[in-house]
Protein backbone atom coordinates (compact mmCIF):
# COMPACT_ATOMS: atom_id res chain seq x y z
CA UNK A 1 0.00 0.00 0.00
CA UNK A 2 1.43 3.26 -0.57
CA UNK A 3 0.82 6.88 0.53
CA UNK A 4 2.03 8.86 -2.33
CA UNK A 5 -0.09 11.14 -3.83
CA UNK A 6 -2.11 14.18 -2.62
CA UNK A 7 -4.10 14.36 0.40
CA UNK A 8 -7.24 16.13 1.82
CA UNK A 9 -6.99 16.03 5.90
CA UNK A 10 -10.03 17.00 7.83
CA UNK A 11 -8.45 18.19 11.62
CA UNK A 12 -11.55 18.47 14.34
CA UNK A 13 -10.09 20.51 17.26
CA UNK A 14 -10.94 22.13 20.50
CA UNK A 15 -11.02 25.44 17.91
CA UNK A 16 -12.65 23.73 15.29
CA UNK A 17 -12.19 22.04 12.33
CA UNK A 18 -8.90 22.80 10.23
CA UNK A 19 -8.32 21.46 6.47
CA UNK A 20 -5.42 21.05 5.38
CA UNK A 21 -3.87 19.59 1.96
CA UNK A 22 -0.59 17.11 2.52
CA UNK A 23 1.61 15.40 -0.43
CA UNK A 24 3.50 12.38 0.31
CA UNK A 25 6.05 11.32 -2.24
CA UNK A 26 9.29 9.02 -2.38
CA UNK A 27 12.90 10.82 -3.03
CA UNK A 28 15.92 8.36 -3.06
CA UNK A 29 13.56 6.04 -1.83
CA UNK A 30 12.57 8.01 1.32
CA UNK A 31 9.26 8.65 1.85
CA UNK A 32 8.78 12.59 2.34
CA UNK A 33 5.93 14.88 2.34
CA UNK A 34 4.57 18.52 2.64
CA UNK A 35 1.72 20.00 4.21
CA UNK A 36 -0.51 23.28 3.01
CA UNK A 37 -3.08 24.60 5.06
CA UNK A 38 -4.39 28.34 7.49
CA UNK A 39 -1.76 29.56 4.79
CA UNK A 40 0.83 28.13 5.13
CA UNK A 41 2.91 25.34 3.62
CA UNK A 42 5.72 22.94 6.19
CA UNK A 43 7.82 20.36 5.33
CA UNK A 44 7.18 17.28 6.91
CA UNK A 45 9.45 15.08 9.17
CA UNK A 46 10.14 11.54 10.30
CA UNK A 47 7.36 10.24 7.85
CA UNK A 48 6.95 6.70 7.96
CA UNK A 49 4.90 4.23 6.35
CA UNK A 50 4.74 0.48 8.32
CA UNK A 51 1.93 -2.38 8.10
CA UNK A 52 -0.63 0.50 6.73
CA UNK A 53 0.33 2.76 9.88
CA UNK A 54 1.36 6.20 8.68
CA UNK A 55 3.34 8.94 11.23
CA UNK A 56 5.26 12.39 10.69
CA UNK A 57 5.56 15.47 12.87
CA UNK A 58 5.24 18.97 11.57
CA UNK A 59 5.72 22.07 13.11
CA UNK A 60 2.91 24.94 12.01
CA UNK A 61 2.62 28.55 13.09
CA UNK A 62 -1.09 29.32 12.73
CA UNK A 63 -3.62 29.47 13.90
CA UNK A 64 -1.02 28.98 17.10
CA UNK A 65 2.66 27.33 17.19
CA UNK A 66 2.42 24.24 17.62
CA UNK A 67 4.42 21.02 17.15
CA UNK A 68 1.90 18.42 15.94
CA UNK A 69 2.34 14.35 15.87
CA UNK A 70 0.38 12.41 13.23
CA UNK A 71 -0.49 8.62 13.56
CA UNK A 72 -2.99 7.47 10.94
CA UNK A 73 -4.48 4.41 9.57
CA UNK A 74 -3.95 4.11 5.60
CA UNK A 75 -6.62 2.30 3.85
CA UNK A 76 -6.75 2.46 0.38
CA UNK A 77 -7.85 5.85 -0.98
CA UNK A 78 -8.76 6.83 3.43
CA UNK A 79 -6.68 8.39 6.40
CA UNK A 80 -7.98 7.58 10.04
CA UNK A 81 -6.73 8.82 13.29
CA UNK A 82 -5.24 11.48 15.26
CA UNK A 83 -3.01 14.37 15.79
CA UNK A 84 -1.93 15.41 19.01
CA UNK A 85 0.41 19.10 19.96
CA UNK A 86 2.21 18.11 23.15
CA UNK A 87 0.07 17.85 26.23
CA UNK A 88 -3.32 18.64 24.56
CA UNK A 89 -5.92 16.05 23.77
CA UNK A 90 -5.58 14.20 20.65
CA UNK A 91 -7.41 15.71 17.59
CA UNK A 92 -9.73 13.39 15.26
CA UNK A 93 -7.81 13.26 11.84
CA UNK A 94 -9.65 11.85 8.52
CA UNK A 95 -8.31 12.13 5.18
CA UNK A 96 -9.27 11.44 1.36
CA UNK A 97 -6.52 10.71 -1.44
CA UNK A 98 -7.56 13.29 -4.27
CA UNK A 99 -7.78 10.98 -7.75
CA UNK A 100 -6.71 12.30 -10.99
CA UNK A 101 -9.22 13.17 -13.24
CA UNK A 102 -9.48 10.73 -16.06
CA UNK A 103 -8.38 11.68 -19.04
CA UNK A 104 -10.56 11.61 -22.55
CA UNK A 105 -8.79 10.87 -25.63
CA UNK A 106 -9.29 13.71 -28.38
Amino acid sequence: MSAEGTWDLSISTPIGTIRAVTEFRYEDGVLVGTARGAGEEVTLSDVLLEEGRLTWKQAVTKPMRLNLAFALTLDGDTLTGTSRAGRLPSSKVTGRRRTLPAVTPR
